[in-house]
């Protein structure tokens, strides 16, 4: 990508965050990268591209932080612990194309939200992968991985809403409040590994 369409891509982020998708115009981007908006039109050929654009990269971030450590020889704990701290960190340190990616995808016209759905499906498949590994290994409990990733994802998507850079706590320590929960619950009783 060019450094202007990326200055788009980033500056279309912040705004859909801001002001959200439908209320955004062409104008609102390209005064925010201070181009005319026909020069615009030169870098990208429609809001919804945008859009696209902006889901694609925050996924291609979040595979790209996320693959290496669900195709490691860790055990599934280290594994899922890992990849919930990376993944929180992106989410917390990209908060506009995080909010994006998760708040705006249905504003999707249908020809592009199948695009983004394939893409979004790798990301998740990633999670139900280790998940799936830990119960063949025996290190977790049966359970099924599309629910047990549902569940993942829902929790720490979420945050989005609520965390606020230089809060109580940083991404990498809700990563672990979170992973503990998962992996341990919140029975003072349950056991260890």
């Amino acid at each position: 990508m060019s450094t202007q369409r990326d200055e788009i891509i980033l500056s279309a982020a912040q705004i859909f965050r801001e002001k959200g998708f439908h209320a955004t115009s062409m104008q609102d981007i390209a005064n925010s990268v201070q181009l005319q908006k026909g020069s615009l039109y030169h870098h990208i050929s429609s809001k919804q591209e945008i859009l696209l654009a902006v889901l694609d990269q925050a996924l291609d971030i979040l595979i790209e932080h996320v693959e290496p450590v669900v195709d490691s020889d860790l055990p599934s704990e280290e594994k899922l612990k890992l990849a919930m701290k990376k993944y929180i960190e992106r989410v917390t340190g990209s908060a506009d194309l995080a909010a994006v990616l998760l708040l705006e995808h249905r504003s999707l016209e249908p020809r592009l939200r199948a695009r983004h759905i394939a893409r979004r499906d790798r990301f998740e498949e990633l999670w139900r992968k280790i998940v799936r590994e830990g119960v063949e290994r025996g290190e977790f409990r049966p359970m099924d991985p599309a629910v047990v990733t549902f569940a993942l994802l829902g929790v720490q998507n979420w945050l989005i809403t609520w965390y606020r850079e230089g809060g109580r706590l940083d991404g990498s320590q809700l990563a672990e409040q979170f992973a503990e929960l998962f992996l341990h619950g919140l029975s003072a009783n349950s056991s260890r590994s």
